[in-house]
């Protein structure tokens, strides 16, 4: 398939390579000329602004944009809405408030344009590994742009397979992407998925600093470990109820920095931990470790502790972000 794409950073211009490798073909945009210019040396067809990339594209079109939420997301798609035509489709893959795209869907229908939400999960190991996907959207659409999801999806892979699930279940989730509903709905399942991460994340931050500061001076002498904080995520990724691919990234970064000084440990937050409780609020749903984990990135902004560093550690290596020091 023929698939737009706008916004070439950290994975807009991973998710062109990995489509271009499965035999798609990607008409390319970014305010960058450099990320335009990188891709099509690498077989995408660059293009310098929003009208000749919709040009570049036959019908029916489809624009995949790949920007932060907002401002930019927002600017973009208006600008779209003037430029396709009945029948064409929008992707918003980024991390935008899922009550937009319900929005958005509403005002695009009106145009004759169709719009699909795609969370999508897998930051900058996305072009290795591949993305998991919760996509929302009429099923229509969703059916017509399969070729492309299941391009990006990891697909089955070597994990083992669930136990007892249906035979009539959805295989498209064992492949690592799911029609999840109605526009709005992939986007509110991946804004859960990363309310779910804030806490994870949380647990081994907190978890790693007990264990680091178990040789403190105000414990009793014989009390006091001097813990291999490294050796103990290493042992953990093989065989533990704990394993995970936070704690794989954790064992990474402990490697090359056991004292983690190369982070600030100021840590940022994206806004879908701040949607996840708004949401739990508006649904009367307790969500305690939640709504802890998002006020423990608010106060890591003004005193931050090894475990805060830990949490720098691992959003650099999922999502590549570096978390800006403290003033």
């Amino acid at each position: 398939m023929q698939l737009g794409i706008i916004g070439l950073g950290r994975m807009g211009g991973n998710i062109a390579r990995r489509l271009m490798l499965n035999g798609h073909t990607t008409v390319v945009y970014d305010r960058n000329e450099a990320f335009v210019k990188g891709l099509s040396e690498e077989g995408a067809t660059g293009v310098a602004d929003l009208k000749a990339l919709v040009a570049g594209l036959q019908k029916p079109r489809t624009v995949w944009v790949m920007l932060p939420a907002g401002a930019p997301t927002e600017d973009t798609i208006t600008e779209l809405s003037t430029l396709l035509e009945d029948g064409d489709a929008i992707i918003d893959g980024g991390n935008t408030n899922y009550k937009d795209d319900v929005r958005r869907a509403k005002a695009l229908a009106e145009k004759g344009l169709h719009y699909v939400d795609v969370g999508t999960s897998g930051g900058v190991w996305g072009l290795e590994r591949g993305y998991c996907m919760m996509i929302g959207g009429d099923a229509e659409t969703v059916q017509r742009l399969d070729p492309i999801f299941k391009s990006l999806a990891p697909g089955l892979g070597s994990i083992p397979r669930t136990k007892d699930r249906a035979a009539g279940a959805d295989p498209r989730a064992e492949q690592g992407y799911i029609h999840a509903g109605p526009a709005g709905s992939g986007h509110f399942v991946k804004m859960i998925h990363n309310g779910i991460e804030y806490g994870m994340m949380q647990a081994f931050a907190e978890g790693f600093d007990i264990l680091k500061t178990k040789n403190s001076e105000n414990l009793p002498e014989d009390q006091r470990f001097d813990l291999n904080v490294a050796d103990i995520a290493e042992v953990w990724r093989r065989g533990s109820v704990v394993s995970s691919w936070l704690l794989d990234l954790t064992a990474d970064a402990l490697a090359t920095d056991p004292k983690l000084d190369g982070y600030s440990g100021s840590v940022a937050d994206s806004g879908e931990g701040r949607w996840t409780i708004e949401a739990a609020m508006e649904q009367a749903v307790p969500v305690p470790v939640l709504s802890t984990s998002l006020f423990a990135r608010f106060r890591s902004r003004q005193q931050s502790t090894y475990g805060d560093k830990m949490l720098s550690a691992m959003r650099f290596g999922f999502g590549g972000h570096v978390e800006t020091s403290k003033k």
